[in-house]
C-alpha cells in the first residue's frame, strides 16, 4: 500500500502531479490548487491511501512539486 500526504493550502498550482499521476491528481477550478483526488483531510494535510501501482507516479510527483508540500511513501 502506498500513503499519500498533501498540504494542500501551501499548493501554487504548478500542476506537475497532475501531470505525471493524473489517476491521482486534479486541478481544482475554484482555487487553482491541486487536489488528491479520493483524499480525506485530517488537520491541515490531505492524506490518500493507494495501491503500489500508483507509487511510482506519485514519488515522481513528489519529485517534482517545487514547493515540497507532496510526501509519498510506501506502507
Amino acid at each position: 500500500m502506498v500513503r499519500v500526504i498533501h498540504q494542500r493550502e501551501k499548493c501554487i498550482g504548478c500542476n506537475y502531479c497532475v501531470e505525471v499521476s493524473p489517476a491521482t491528481w486534479r486541478m481544482d477550478d475554484k482555487d487553482g490548487k491541486a487536489s488528491l483526488i479520493g483524499g480525506k483531510q485530517k488537520k491541515e494535510f490531505f492524506i490518500l491511501i493507494t495501491t503500489d501501482d500508483n507509487l511510482d507516479t506519485n514519488i515522481e510527483a513528489m519529485d517534482l512539486c517545487p514547493v515540497k508540500i507532496i510526501k509519498t511513501e510506501k506502507f
